[in-house]
C-alpha cells in the first residue's frame, strides 16, 4: 500500500477539523444512532473483510470473525453509553449566598464536551478490535470527536477496505480518515488541530511517540499501551490441590494465537519441586502457528534467543513447529538479583517458568515487576494472600484471581490499562466503557442564561 504523501496530510486534517465541528454539536442519541449503523455494516461486511484479514495476518477465520463480533459489540456498546448522557458526568452547583467558604458561591454547572480530533495508531495483532474500527476510534468517536488512522502496515488493505465500510455508516467521510507511513503517521501526531492520540504497540515505538505528543508547543494527552509481561504468582496450596489444571491453563494461556495477545502471562512463579512443576516440565505443548508476519516473528526468534542465553535460564520444555513454543526456567534467586532482562516482554510463545522456595519470596519477587496490564494469583481462597494481592494491585491495572488474563471483556467495569511501561496513562483504560473519559473535556460554566448551556446543564431553576 503506497505511503501517504506528506503534503495530503494537512489538507486532510483540515477536512477532519471541519467535519469535528459539526460531530461535536451533533445530539448523543443522534450519535448512537450512527454508531449502531457502523456496527451493522462491518458485521454484512464480514464476507468481505475476514479473508482479506486472513491473507495479510495470517490469524485463523474463526479468530477473525469473533474479533470483528467484538468490534462491533463495542460500538453498539458506547452508543448505548453515550444515549443518555450519564457520560457527560453533569454536575449542578446553584447559587448559594450562605455557602460556608466565606464568600457566595456563584452558579456553576460543569459537564464534558469532545475533546477535538484524535489520532490512533493502529495495533498489529488486533487487525479489527485495536485497529481502524477498534475501541480507540469507537470510544472517540462516541465522545464526539472525528478520527485520524494511522493504519499499521501489517495490514493496510484491510484497514483502507474497513475504513470505506466505516465511512459510508458515518454518512460523513470525513469523520474518520486512514493515512499509510511513519513521516504521515508523525506529521498528524505535531499537528496543532489533533487534540490526543491512542496507541497500541511496542515500548520503543511508544515512547517515541509519547515524547513527540508531550514536546508539541501545545502538548496532547497520548494514550499508549506499550508491553508487559503479565506474570503470574502460584501459591504452594493452589499448586498441591490444582497442579494439572494450572499447568493446563497456563499453557493455553501462552501460547493462544501464537503468543500475540498483549495480556499473555509471560512469568508464571511456582513452588520449587511441586508438582505444577512437573506437570510443566513434561507438559505437550501445542505445534507452532504462523506469526503475524515476518517481522513479528524474527522479534520473536531474536528474543527468545537472547533469554535462551541468559546463563541463569534453561529450556524446560519446547513444542514442534517454527516458531515453536517454548518454555524456560529460572529460580528465583536469579530472578530477583537480576530482573530486568528476564521480565522483558517477548512477544510471542514463550514464557518464564521461575521456581521460588518460600511464599515470602512472591512479595519480593512482585516488588521487582514494572508497571503491567495484569497480574495473577492463583490461590486458594482460605491463603493469607492480601500483602501480595496489595502489591500486584500497586503494578497492574488489572488483578485476577484463580484465571488467566488473555481475554479482555467489553464491560463497564474493564479496566485495560496499569502504570508505564505497560501504559502512558495509568489512569485510563483503552477497553470498556471507562474509555471515552480520554475523550472528553471537563468545562464548568459559571452564571450562564440557560438558553446558553449545554442540554445536560439546564434545569427549570434557572
Amino acid at each position: 500500500m503506497p505511503e501517504t504523501p506528506l503534503a495530503a496530510v494537512d489538507p486532510l486534517l483540515s477536512r477532519t477539523h471541519t467535519a469535528h465541528r459539526g460531530w461535536a454539536r451533533t445530539p448523543g442519541r443522534a450519535r448512537a444512532d450512527v454508531l449502531t449503523a457502523v456496527a451493522d455494516a462491518l458485521e454484512a461486511a464480514a464476507p468481505d473483510l475476514v479473508p482479506l484479514a486472513q491473507a495479510e495476518t495470517n490469524l485463523p477465520e474463526g479468530r477473525l470473525r469473533g474479533e470483528l463480533k467484538r468490534t462491533a459489540f463495542q460500538l453498539r456498546l458506547f452508543a448505548d453509553l453515550i444515549r443518555d448522557g450519564a457520560h457527560l458526568d453533569a454536575r449542578v452547583d446553584h447559587a448559594d449566598p450562605d455557602w460556608p467558604m466565606g464568600a457566595p458561591r456563584p452558579d456553576l454547572r460543569r459537564s464534558r464536551r469532545p475533546i477535538g480530533p484524535v489520532l490512533v495508531y493502529a495495533a498489529s495483532n488486533f487487525p479489527f478490535a485495536f485497529s481502524v474500527a477498534g475501541g480507540d476510534t469507537a470510544s472517540a468517536l462516541a465522545a464526539g470527536n472525528a478520527v485520524v488512522v494511522k493504519a499499521h502496515p501489517g495490514h493496510p488493505g484491510l484497514s483502507d477496505a474497513t475504513a470505506a465500510v466505516v465511512q459510508s455508516a458515518l454518512g460523513d467521510p470525513a469523520l474518520l480518515h486512514v493515512i499509510h507511513g511513519r513521516e504521515p503517521g508523525i506529521a498528524a501526531l505535531k499537528d496543532p488541530r489533533i487534540k490526543a492520540a491512542g496507541f497500541t504497540g511496542s515500548i520503543t515505538g511508544g515512547r517515541a511517540l509519547l515524547d513527540i505528543a508531550t514536546s508539541r508547543p501545545d502538548p496532547i494527552p497520548f494514550y499508549g499501551e506499550l508491553g508487559s509481561n503479565n506474570p503470574v504468582f502460584v501459591t504452594r496450596a493452589a499448586a498441591e490441590t490444582r497442579a494439572d489444571e494450572i499447568a493446563a491453563g497456563f499453557v493455553a494461556s501462552f501460547t493462544q494465537n501464537a503468543g500475540q495477545f498483549c495480556t499473555k502471562p509471560g512469568t508464571l512463579l511456582v513452588p520449587a519441586g511441586s508438582g505444577l512443576a512437573r506437570s510443566l516440565e513434561t507438559a505437550t505443548l501445542p505445534a507452532g502457528e504462523p506469526m503475524l508476519n515476518e517481522a513479528i516473528a524474527s522479534a520473536f526468534r531474536k528474543t527468545l534467543e537472547e533469554r535462551e542465553s541468559h546463563s541463569a535460564v534453561e529450556v524446560l520444555a519446547r513444542g514442534s513447529g517454527s516458531p515453536a513454543p517454548t518454555l524456560l526456567r529460572t529460580h528465583i534467586k536469579q530472578l530477583l538479583a537480576d530482573p530486568a532482562p528476564l521480565e522483558e516482554e517477548c512477544f510471542g510463545p514463550t514464557a518464564l517458568v521461575v521456581e521460588y522456595d518460600d511464599e515470602a519470596q512472591l512479595v519480593e519477587a512482585a516488588r521487582t515487576f514494572a508497571g503491567q496490564l495484569t497480574a495473577t494469583l492463583q490461590a486458594e481462597e482460605s491463603c493469607e494472600v492480601a500483602e501480595l494481592a496489595d502489591e500486584l494491585a500497586e503494578r497492574a491495572g488489572r488483578v485476577l484471581f484463580n484465571q488467566w488474563p488473555t481475554g479482555v471483556s467489553v464491560t463497564y467495569a474493564q479496566q485495560h490499562g496499569g502504570p508505564y511501561p505497560a501504559t502512558t496513562a495509568p489512569g485510563s483504560t483503552s477497553v470498556g466503557t471507562a474509555a471515552i473519559e480520554r475523550f472528553l473535556r471537563p468545562v464548568a460554566y459559571q452564571n450562564f442564561p440557560r438558553h446558553l448551556l449545554p442540554a445536560e446543564l439546564r434545569d427549570e431553576t434557572r
